[in-house]
């Protein structure tokens, strides 16, 4: 079961947020992004693209054992067949839900136990907002137990976040046995993902995902850990309760499918025009590439897409090195100057310049993260970090990033980032 004071949906929120350049939180490891932007998505939409609580404080999320992201070894073999699982208990009615109404988190945790195969439940909890419901629970089917979530909330038809929430995260972030992105025949695409809860898979705790997302634009994530509890409770069984035909099963489920289709879509404020990509020369990758010194292979990066952040694997001969960079539009106000406070260095051109060296991923062997971290004084903001390793969840494979604190600067402060570059 997830931790008493986890909030789902400040953890999405400040997803989104990330993904839209509106705000980057102080923490500078989170900053530098520690590169789950992508791959630590899947944990904010397993986490439930939910809806839990009221979002105070909307700083970027940690990277700490996570973002996001997003699968295991076979899938296990429960004591009820799948077609005595979720699929098949279509006589099941859940709570009337109009468009009018959100359901309770204790309708929704009803509905979940209802749709369960047969078996033992335990801490159940749920909750609600005006705009979705997030309910869970520890299941167990005789073989032990394992906590399942599911959250309802309701995205922009065809928007990016909707489209985001169903794509496979970049295994360069996040570890994951396996993932498929498929659409079904009524127009709604479905992620089936086996990962763990940590990138690095160092405490055996798995977490299995389905995020569907309807044609209407109705979001249904469920999540399971072969734990009691997602965090801090020993593994109780080898592989999570549903295997991944029984995960689907309840992500489709016409109970939780109508329910989240009548939930409410926030269409205030509008969403703004678009302003066109935060790296005039180019996707991220791209820009990064044509700035990497001579003489330093890059061996692969993000794709054509990565407007706002992206990265590059580079060699120079001594082993692989990940580098990436977060380009923010808009900074100013308190946060700029709690970012970049009276001992930044500031460059003629008014460029204000932080630079820091710090350990990587917590649990990763000698992982180390060198980070610049700049703002232009029309407060375009553009991190870059680097790691002693090609991935930041595998074991150092050097003793310092390929690039140096110098390099890394002069990269940062290119005029390549802003629009007159």
């Amino acid at each position: 079961m997830p931790d008493a004071d986890h909030d789902p949906f400040e953890e999405r929120l400040a997803d989104v947020l990330r993904d839209t350049g509106a705000t980057f939180g102080t923490d500078q490891q989170t900053l530098a992004a520690r590169g789950e932007t992508h791959g630590r998505r899947l944990r904010s939409r397993r986490r439930a693209t939910a809806v839990v609580g009221g979002a105070a404080a909307v700083a970027l999320v940690g990277l700490g054992g996570a973002l996001l992201l997003p699968d295991g070894q076979g899938d296990g073999v429960r004591q009820r067949s799948v077609a005595a699982g979720p699929a098949a208990r279509a006589s099941v009615t859940a709570p009337e839900t109009t468009a009018a109404t959100v359901m309770s988190g204790d309708e929704l945790v009803r509905t979940l136990e209802k749709l369960l195969p047969e078996g033992q439940i335990s801490n159940k909890d749920g909750s609600s907002t005006d705009n979705g419901s997030y309910a869970n629970l520890v299941y167990d089917d005789g073989d032990g137990e394992g906590a399942i979530a599911v959250s309802l909330n309701r995205v922009r038809p065809g928007g990016l976040e909707a489209r985001q929430t169903t794509q496979c995260p970049d295994k360069l972030f996040i570890v994951y046995d396996s993932c498929t992105s498929t659409k079904l025949s009524d127009g709604s695409v479905l992620m089936l993902l086996k990962g763990y809860e940590y990138p690095n898979s160092r405490s055996g705790t798995k977490r299995w995902a389905a995020d569907l997302v309807t044609s209407a634009g109705g979001h249904i994530g469920v999540q399971e850990w072969n734990s009691a509890a997602e965090k801090g409770s020993p593994v109780t069984r080898d592989q999570p309760p549903l295997d991944l035909a029984q995960l689907k099963a309840l992500a489709t489920a016409h109970e939780l499918r109508a329910a989240a289709d009548a939930l409410p879509l926030d269409v205030s404020p509008a969403p703004e025009p678009d302003p066109g990509p935060l790296t005039p020369g180019g996707s991220i990758s791209a820009v990064l590439t044509r700035l990497v010194p001579p003489g330093v292979k890059v061996v692969s990066r993000s794709g054509p897409n990565d407007d706002g952040f992206g990265y590059v694997v580079l060699d120079d001969g001594r082993g692989t090195s990940l580098v990436q960079v977060n380009v923010q539009l808009d900074t100013r106000g308190d946060m700029e100057s709690e970012l970049f406070g009276p001992d930044a260095e500031v460059l003629p051109d008014g460029t204000k310049v932080v630079t820091r060296r710090e350990s990587g991923e917590k649990g990763i062997s000698g992982i180390v993260q060198w980070s610049v971290d700049t703002v232009r004084p029309d407060h375009r903001r553009v991190v870059i970090s680097a790691f002693n390793s090609g991935a930041q969840n595998t074991p150092a494979t050097r003793k310092a990033p390929a690039l140096t604190m110098e390099q890394l600067k002069a990269i940062a402060t290119d005029p390549g980032w802003s629009p007159q570059g």
